[in-house]
């Protein structure tokens, strides 16, 4: 058998999967026939990882919120998916995350030894904060800020991937994540790559990737 390793950019609003299958709730306490018809809408309209790559019989590694951005890894070796994707083996993930106000050394301090979170208390972390914008491409749509609020940017490194992690994290200190885009898993760097552009691992990276 014949292994594939490709990185994504994903962009903001895409599925990480390759079909949509996930059930949208009404608005609660909204007009039926109005919400049907915006949900239908949106059924429609939610891009997958399908609209993007044309490689059959690779999946990805993990996930990425529909609502963040950054580097994806595919795969047609499962043993990889299951050595990245699973907790246990601790491989690191590290995000740019633009959150409202600045935050103070507090802050940052109790996001590196570790926040409680819904019901538990997340691993210590890598944080740091970012003296300049990172070169990014513009997100589309914009982030919705309020002009009166100063936004900052933290570099934050995790090795567990729970649901929303790292935006409940900057919330439980007091600065919501506004956007957040991945930008490494282990040693594979988004670098090079646009929103919604695809490619092979190099050889380098496949046996840097396969000795983890």
């Amino acid at each position: 058998m014949t292994y594939r390793y490709l990185l994504f950019y994903k962009p903001y609003d895409v599925l990480s999967q390759f079909s949509d299958d996930l059930k949208i709730e009404k608005p609660s306490g909204s007009n039926p026939q109005t919400s049907s018809q915006a949900v239908a809408a949106d059924d429609q309209n939610r891009r997958t990882l399908k609209d993007y790559i044309p490689v059959p019989d690779v999946y990805p590694v993990g996930r990425l919120d529909r609502d963040s951005e950054g580097l994806m890894l595919l795969t047609n070796h499962g043993q990889v998916q299951h050595r990245l994707s699973d907790p246990r083996y601790a491989h690191r993930r590290t995000y740019w995350v633009q959150v409202e106000r600045i935050p103070d050394e507090v802050a940052l301090q109790q996001l590196r030894s570790g926040v409680s979170v819904k019901n538990y208390r997340t691993r210590p972390a890598q944080v740091r904060l970012l003296t300049d914008e990172p070169d990014l491409p513009p997100r589309h749509p914009p982030i919705r800020f309020r002009k009166a609020v100063p936004t900052a940017w933290l570099e934050v490194t995790i090795t567990e991937g729970r649901n929303r992690q790292v935006r409940r994290m900057t919330a439980a200190v007091g600065h919501p994540t506004l956007r957040l885009v991945r930008v490494a898993i282990a040693n594979l760097r988004l670098e090079g790559l646009a929103p919604g552009q695809w490619r092979d691992l190099t050889a380098f990276e496949q046996s840097q990737l396969l000795r983890l």
